[in-house]
């Protein structure tokens, strides 16, 4: 029987509905195949809180066991705890999470030793293309003559104790700080690694439950930080964040339960990490974060280099660039000393250690990050993306003072505005990201775009 998984492998992980598209027997097949394409001979798993990951995650040590791959399971994780322990281990890693994505779904998150990624590129492909021949022919095809063993080991507090040796919070003055996990991995890291610390942390909805019966686990959505925003102003609190569902990425709320935008955040990590490295290095940002993210880097000595979105690529141009830190529009935040990877938990650090480095609030504090009126990401459902793209570049070609490049989708740049929009490699919708220096200058741009775009 022919097995097709183009629905379940995506662009950088595995990810679909349990068991409709995928279920024991496949993962088993995936730890094989991962074990066969990276080379390896002992790996790390974790997993998060969904009913279906413990089942998923033990059926794919099993697979990699089969091939002769030693497995350390180091259990309830977020993503970025597993990264800790490939890079801390110097293993190949592979984390079981959906993310933000429904209770129904699941995933595998997985990477080289070092939490280098693996993509369609860097081995997703072959290890699919393995899969789908073995679950044709009916299972693994040779199983080793030795069989890899199957052991379990605590991660949380070597993890803690790492992001902690990377920002010194012992000397900020105390902070009142809620914490939304979201019935995510949150609920499970944050007291470890705040424990201790001068906060006093007011937790919300850190009971473990992949079903999700708050609100969706994406901070990204303005509905799901709504319940945040209102316990930051009810306790007085300084500070409010939220986490997603396996923890990666980190949302933050000011003392007035304002939103604060992820450029101000990655503007604002970025000026402590240069300061860090002696006011000098490399930071990456994605082609939709603010204006403001490549100037404060200059401010502060930096080289800012402008990517792509998504970690593929940016995971990419720090490796090349040998980058300090890199951040982009939608939380994920990287660092060097992360081994490159993502993690949420240690920009929220930072963000702890700024504000509680000094007396004003954290509405002040960013103030001199969030430079500029943004439009958000709004996006148009659309029967031709391509056209519509095409339509856009027509219009704007040729007017003076203005730019036009391609280097995701099409950007238009002039003195004072500039607008993205790129099409979704999933759905036929294009992504719009409109930014001025003034409301009604990206007011204007955001309509014009849209009536262009829409017809």
């Amino acid at each position: 029987m022919a097995v097709d998984l183009s629905q379940l492998v995506k662009a950088y992980d595995v990810r679909g509905v349990v068991p409709d598209q995928w279920d024991e027997p496949l993962a088993e097949l995936f730890g094989a195949a991962f074990v066969d394409v990276v080379g390896a001979t002992a790996i790390v798993t974790g997993h998060d809180m969904r009913p279906s990951s413990p089942g998923l995650s033990r059926a794919f040590a099993r697979g990699a066991a089969a091939r002769g791959a030693d497995v350390v399971e180091i259990g309830l994780c977020s993503t970025d705890q597993l990264y800790y322990a490939s890079g801390a281990l110097d293993l190949p890693g592979a984390m079981f999470t959906a993310s933000h994505n429904p209770a129904q779904y699941n995933g595998i998150k997985m990477c080289r030793a070092g939490a280098a990624p693996v993509g369609q590129d860097t081995g997703l492909a072959e290890i699919r293309a393995l899969v789908e021949g073995w679950a044709e022919t009916g299972g693994i095809p040779e199983i080793a003559e030795k069989q890899g063993s199957i052991t379990q080991r605590e991660t949380l507090e070597d993890y803690a104790a790492y992001l902690r040796s990377l920002v010194d919070l012992t000397s900020i003055r105390p902070l009142k700080v809620v914490v939304d996990a979201g019935n995510g991995m949150g609920g499970h890291t944050v007291p470890t690694v705040l424990g201790g610390l001068p906060l006093e942390v007011v937790p919300m909805y850190f009971e473990l439950d992949g079903t999700f019966p708050n609100h969706e686990a994406n901070p990204l959505d303005p509905a799901n930080i709504v319940d945040l925003q209102k316990r930051v102003r009810e306790e007085g609190a300084d500070i409010g964040l939220a986490f997603d569902g396996d923890a990666d990425r980190c949302f933050v709320v000011d003392e007035r339960g304002e939103p604060v935008s992820p450029s101000a955040i990655t503007a604002l990590v970025a000026s402590r990490e240069l300061a860090k490295h002696g006011g000098e290095g490399v930071v990456i940002h994605n082609l939709i974060t603010s204006w403001s993210v490549p100037e404060v880097v200059e401010e502060c000595g930096g080289t800012p280099v402008r990517t792509r979105v998504g970690h593929s690529f940016i995971k990419a141009e720090m490796a090349k660039s040998g980058a300090i830190f890199g951040g982009e529009h939608s939380a994920h935040y990287y660092f060097r000393d992360f081994w490159n990877a993502d993690t949420g938990m240690l920009a929220a650090l930072h963000v702890l250690a700024a504000l509680g480095g000094q007396q004003g609030t954290l509405s002040e504090l960013v103030a001199q990050y969030d430079r500029y009126a943004a439009s958000g990401e709004i996006n148009s459902t659309v029967d031709d993306q391509a056209g519509r793209l095409a339509a856009l570049k027509e219009t704007y070609q040729g007017r003076e003072g203005v730019t036009l490049d391609e280097l995701d989708g099409l950007t238009v740049t002039a003195a004072d505005w500039w607008f993205n929009v790129r099409p979704s490699n999933t759905e036929p919708l294009l992504r719009l990201n409109a930014e001025a220096r003034d409301e009604p200058t990206v007011n204007r741009v955001r309509d014009e775009v849209l009536t262009i775009i829409r017809g």
